[in-house]
């Protein structure tokens, strides 16, 4: 993804100084790795538009919950 026209849509945390994990979109990146989505160690995940609105789907219909219970 191009490091010049990512523009940043969301900091998840965002109460600390810990360098939040982002979500980015870049225009300009192949369609294919349009979406990243960064972690506060600098690790990073790439994915197309269908496939990030799939994540976001399956987390709208609760398909993630279960997931996110094993967590805590």
């Amino acid at each position: 993804m191009s490091e010049l026209n990512p523009v940043a849509v969301a900091t998840f945390c965002g109460n600390c100084n810990c360098g939040c994990p982002q979500l980015f979109v870049d225009p300009d990146a192949p369609e294919e790795r349009r979406v990243r989505i960064t972690d506060d160690f600098g690790q990073q995940i790439q994915m197309s538009a269908d496939q990030f609105l799939d994540l976001v789907e399956q987390a709208k219909s609760g398909a993630l919950d279960g997931s996110a219970l094993a967590l805590h």
